[in-house]
């Protein structure tokens, strides 16, 4: 049993590639077969595995969360009482909610066993840049 701590700084919303650092820490540590778990925390913020061939594929995820739940401060969304940092806090937590924190990735031949255009990223969701902390776990 193994385990690590990355951080990362974002910028406000945006999918943060992780996979080369995740990669990069597993590659060293002699590990073949496994499972490793990536726990990210913080709760406005996500962990997710998707495409990373196509830029667009991000954007539109980002835009299809922004609409899916809009800022406190938009038409609509008076009903959001936590609103202690702004008119993102809430609407983070929500998208937090809805997208995994954590996640379970297989290891074969000492390397994450994804997919071909299968990527890690950190999902930031609030407005501010913050500094996100990911804890990884690796049985093997």
């Amino acid at each position: 049993m193994q385990q690590a701590e990355f951080t990362f700084d974002t910028q406000g919303p945006g999918f943060h590639d992780v996979t080369a650092e995740v990669a990069r820490w597993l590659g060293g540590t002699g590990v073949s077969e496994g499972l490793l778990t990536l726990f990210l925390r913080h709760s406005s913020a996500s962990l997710l595995i998707q495409e990373n061939a196509d830029p667009d594929v991000q954007r539109d995820l980002l835009e299809f969360l922004r609409r899916l739940v809009p800022h406190a401060d938009r038409p609509g969304m008076d009903w959001i009482r936590h609103r202690s940092e702004g008119p993102d806090d809430m609407p983070a937590h929500v998208k937090a909610a809805l997208l995994p924190v954590s996640l379970s990735i297989p290891v074969s031949g000492g390397r994450m066993a994804l997919g071909t255009w299968q990527g890690i990223y950190l999902v930031e969701h609030r407005d501010a840049p913050h500094r996100r902390r990911i804890i990884a776990h690796l049985l093997g």
